[in-house]
């Protein structure tokens, strides 16, 4: 844990859902600032991480987005942060932030619910080209 980088924020996603592999790949595109580092949820460092912050184990099937022991943000309040940091035209999506978070999770939760269904599932976690493997951390 101590080797994670100090300036950089974390995404640590569900490595086998296809939806998050492509999120993943959104956001490393548009991530001009050289902002995210990216940690698969079933790594040894994911779960290493998932052990410091109090969020229930046996639910875990969202995005935490994780700043060097300031904050963790999770599900929707994750996607927002995301947001806020990539800008541009996609920052007028912040305007979901003003509903009460209640209603946001819920949706959240809705599309993680069915996203296996509904974008299928990898047998095995995203494996970065060696192109991107300094976004990946181990």
């Amino acid at each position: 844990m101590q080797n994670l980088p100090q300036h950089k924020k974390i995404i640590l996603f569900d490595g086998l859902c296809n939806l998050c592999a492509t999120s993943v790949q959104f956001i490393i595109k548009r991530d001009k600032k050289d902002i995210f580092r990216f940690v698969s949820l079933q790594s040894d460092l994911g779960q290493e991480l998932l052990q410091q912050l109090p969020i229930s184990k046996q639910q875990i099937d969202s995005i935490i987005l994780y700043e060097s022991d300031k904050a963790y943000y999770y599900k929707s309040e994750a996607v927002f942060e995301i947001v806020k940091s990539i800008g541009g035209v996609f920052y007028c999506l912040l305007i979901f932030k003003w509903l009460p978070i209640a209603i946001t999770n819920t949706i959240y939760d809705y599309i993680a619910k069915n996203r296996y269904r509904w974008w299928g599932k990898k047998d095995h976690c995203l494996i970065p080209t060696k192109g991107l493997q300094s976004k990946f951390l181990e």
